[in-house]
């Protein structure tokens, strides 16, 4: 279930069946989060193509790699048992 956690809108399952398990509840709740504000960039990179013709050709590659690294790092600690937390972002699973 941890692994769905990190599968974009997937994290409900893990959220909303494994709701006795808090390890999995924290990971379902960080990869929504991470969800939200993968959504959040990819509307700034919109913006900035829209805005600079070709900018965010560049971008959007490179930001989908970094999503994809980001997720495996994060399914990867997940599974080993550990949490990785991102700089502004982790603290807020643990608020609800």
């Amino acid at each position: 279930m941890i692994v769905l956690s990190y599968l974009w809108a997937l994290a409900l399952v893990p959220l909303l069946f494994e709701s006795d398990d808090d390890e999995v509840q924290w990971h379902a709740k960080h990869g929504l989060v991470l969800f939200g504000a993968e959504i959040g960039i990819y509307i700034v990179i919109s913006f900035l193509t829209a805005a600079t013709g070709g900018l965010g050709c560049l971008l959007l590659p490179l930001t989908w790699l970094g999503v994809l690294v980001l997720h495996v790092a994060c399914m990867g600690k997940g599974l080993q048992g550990n949490r990785f937390r991102i700089p502004g972002l982790s603290h807020y699973p643990d608020q609800f």
